[in-house]
């Protein structure tokens, strides 16, 4: 694959995981306005999280999203403010095991309860 190609490429999956970003952050925040405008606690929220598959579901979209955005963006920053090269390849593909890795955690965590 050409390096145009694979530019071309990236551009679109950070694009459209913005457009999936925007969407996710906007629901969420209807999520936690709702949450605190009803006066419910961390026990309560948990109650009704705990093994909804909507909001696990909801909230792996949201990770994902963020696993293909952050990384794509850091590397472009990396490469304009540094050089392309090893750096910025290894620091994004950090940055995405990690999102996956603790994002996904906190998703099973919330569904669970705690408890797998």
């Amino acid at each position: 694959m050409s390096q145009a190609v694979l530019q071309a490429k990236l551009w679109y999956a950070q694009r459209i995981s913005a457009m999936v970003l925007g969407l996710c952050v906007s629901i969420h925040l209807v999520i936690i306005f709702y949450a605190i405008r009803g006066g419910l606690t961390a026990e309560e929220i948990l109650g009704r999280t705990q093994g909804n598959i909507a909001f696990a579901i909801f909230y792996e979209i949201f990770v994902l999203a963020c696993f293909v955005h952050a990384p794509i963006g850091l590397a472009n920053i990396l490469e304009e403010t540094f050089s392309k090269g090893l750096i910025s390849k290894t620091v994004s593909s950090l940055l995405a095991v990690l999102i996956l890795i603790l994002g996904t955690t906190a998703v099973i965590g919330v569904y669970t309860g705690g408890a797998l």
